[in-house]
């Protein structure tokens, strides 16, 4: 496809003409409508206006012309839509909203009576400088919905955005885009027709575009392998069901800007010896590609990790003896990570006894030490990593997995879902000055030699007035984007029967929120989900009035629900939980303080709002409880 680049300074002309070369129209076969190239007429810091000719056949008919635009290529309705104005053969439109100094697509369309969706081809404008007061002004908040029940299916996959996000990992690309990759998880089982550890990306984290899976099919070694290892423990050879593997929690590394590598876990279905014994191992696997935009060039490089065992062979536990479990590790959920030093680690880990460390050799991927028989005592499983995180010593039914590693500014954090996924799932962090620990919470204690339950609470189920409210809220991927902004991205559930649907609850939507990094360095999640607002300083009078509060200390399967919460003028809490507490704001720093909470402030989206405007919101820790709150439009 052409690509021609508009600057704010030089709006062009430039249009795609006819088809054919005697000057007349070429429709495609089956289309009674053909649109030219736009025109950008006018350019600014945050607008737009567009021109661009269309020709219908004779018996044709629209229903619906405008524009789409986006900071990916190949902008649909599915996306940023703006409504045009039919002028005679031409399809006009100013548009308003954009950011300053950015690139945009931009494609007229027409929706044919009883027909397709016909698009011109693509420009790329480039906004001019404009300011970011102006970007505020202009906001519009993403506008795709949540409860995606009638796009769920395979044939929509292209309107997806985030439905249909379990156990995300996110990379950012040296193309410029973030790359998520995700569990085998879909409401409906959407994704059984597209392969494994599906893909999606996305310029802005706002707007994502769907890739497909990344693996066509189980492994050729799984199998293989996993007789190899029953071979050893003296049990015969399994066939599983092919259509029976977990394909689980994919975590995705940049080596370097030629190198991608995804490790990936698969859970072998069925027990080890039959009934009354424990269940079947898992794999780590892993992939590589030199281009995460050919999401077909992802090749497989195989084995890298199995469950351990400190029992040698007596694996005749019940599969409902969970305090007893077999494995000491479990091969599930891996979090791979390069050191500032330069090692590769791999953090993996689920229920079981806690999450293991391992060591790897950067040159292949693949575990430093040899691996021996994934079962004997605990010096004979040694190379298989150390525990650094357990919640309970001693149990071997944890609660907690999904461990995501991230370095900054002198620590490894740890960051760990707790709970089942279904309600109850809450995120938690943890922090060492080494990769193996030992990782204290923000009160000190030691997850790695005592267990113990972690804080702060970073998600937790919860719920703002007008929405249902999420719960199912974990198991992160935690990146940032290489300028000292940090993310957070997982996924979330509906309540169960939302709107009469018994099945609401596998409902899943990807999650996608900034970080703020308090001043002693622990991070926090914001209340609102990331909808790229422009940052304008946040003066004290905008703090003044009413706030929707939620205290997200940590309650089992409990939804969070927010409350009432009053700022004065005369810097006074008038109402709410706080009520009569003191309040000052420090502008400079964008540090509220109430009630001896220091809270972060900064803008987001109001995604509880129907129109997705920019609103407040604000969080904030003490040693035992996280706090959330938005400011009422």
């Amino acid at each position: 496809m052409n690509k021609y680049y508009i600057s704010a300074f030089a709006a062009g002309l430039l249009f795609l003409g006819a088809c054919s070369d005697d000057d007349e129209i070429c429709y495609p076969e089956g289309q009674g409508i053909v649109i030219e190239m736009p025109q950008a007429k006018e350019v600014g810091g945050t607008h737009a206006s567009f021109a661009s000719i269309f020709h219908m056949k004779g018996d044709a008919h629209y229903t619906k012309a405008g524009y789409v635009v986006s900071e990916t290529e190949n902008p649909t309705i599915y996306g940023s839509v703006y409504d045009a104005t039919i002028s005679g053969d031409t399809i006009k439109a100013a548009i308003s909203g954009l950011a300053p100094d950015r690139e945009y697509h931009v494609r007229a369309f027409m929706n044919e009576y009883k027909g397709k969706v016909v698009y011109s081809q693509e420009i790329i404008v480039k906004t001019g400088e404009g300011t970011i007061e102006e970007a505020l002004a202009n906001y519009k908040g993403p506008q795709y919905v949540d409860y995606y029940v009638d796009i769920t299916g395979w044939g929509n996959r292209n309107q997806w955005n985030l439905a249909n996000v379990h156990d995300p990992s996110v990379v950012k690309a040296a193309d410029g885009y973030y790359y998520m990759y995700q569990t085998d998880a879909s409401y409906g089982n959407a994704h059984v027709e597209g392969g494994h550890f599906h893909g999606r990306r996305s310029k802005d984290l706002v707007n994502w575009e769907y890739l497909g899976g990344t693996m066509p099919t189980l492994p050729d070694w799984i199998v293989p392998k996993l007789n190899e290892i029953r071979k050893s423990m003296g049990l015969p050879d399994a066939a599983p069901d092919v259509n029976a593997f977990g394909y689980w929690a994919p975590s995705v590394v940049k080596v370097n800007d030629n190198l991608y590598r995804m490790y990936y876990s698969i859970v072998v279905p069925g027990l080890l010896n039959g009934e009354n014994t424990w269940s079947e191992r898992a794999f780590i696997g892993m992939m590589e590609n030199a281009d995460p935009a050919n999401n077909e060039g992802w090749e497989d490089k195989g084995y890298v990790i199995t469950n351990a065992s400190d029992r040698g062979l007596n694996f005749n536990v019940s599969p409902t003896d969970w305090g007893h479990c077999y494995y000491k590790f479990n091969a599930i959920d891996p979090s791979a990570i390069i050191t500032e030093s330069g090692e590769h680690w791999l953090i993996y880990g689920s229920w079981h006894s806690g999450i293991a460390a391992v060591k790897l050799d950067p040159s292949t991927g693949k575990t430093a030490a040899e691996l021996g028989n994934p079962f004997g005592n605990t010096a004979d499983i040694a190379p298989y990593g150390k525990l650094i995180a357990t919640r309970q010593k001693g149990n071997r039914w944890q609660g907690s997995e999904g461990p995501e590693v991230v370095y900054r500014d002198g620590y490894y954090y740890l960051f760990l879902a707790y709970d089942e996924l279904a309600h109850a799932y809450n995120t938690r962090v943890v922090r060492s000055k080494n990769i193996e620990g030992p990782y204290l919470d923000i009160n000190g204690t030691d997850v790695t030699n005592n267990g113990g339950t972690a804080l702060p609470v970073v998600t937790h189920p919860y719920k703002f007035n007008n929405s249902p409210g999420w719960e199912g809220f974990s198991h992160c991927a935690v990146f940032n984007d290489g300028e000292g902004n940090w993310f957070y991205a997982s996924q979330a559930r509906f309540p169960d029967n939302y709107d009469g649907n018994p099945y609401s609850n596998a409902i899943m939507m990807g999650h996608v929120r900034s970080i703020v990094w308090t001043k002693e360095g622990w991070p926090l999640v914001m209340p609102e989900r990331y909808g790229a607002v422009p940052q304008v300083p946040v003066s004290e009078e905008e703090l003044i009035g009413e706030w929707e509060h939620i205290d997200l200390s940590y309650s089992f399967a409990k939804m969070k629900e927010s409350s009432a919460m009053v700022f004065s003028a005369e810097h006074k809490v008038a109402e709410g939980t706080w009520k009569d507490a003191d309040w000052s704001y420090d502008p400079s720093t964008q540090i509220l303080t109430a009630n001896g909470v220091e809270l972060y402030v900064r803008r987001e989206c109001d995604w509880e709002d129907p129109a997705r405007r920019a609103t407040i919101v604000y969080v904030g820790v003490t040693g035992q409880k996280t706090y959330w709150g938005k400011k009422k439009l």
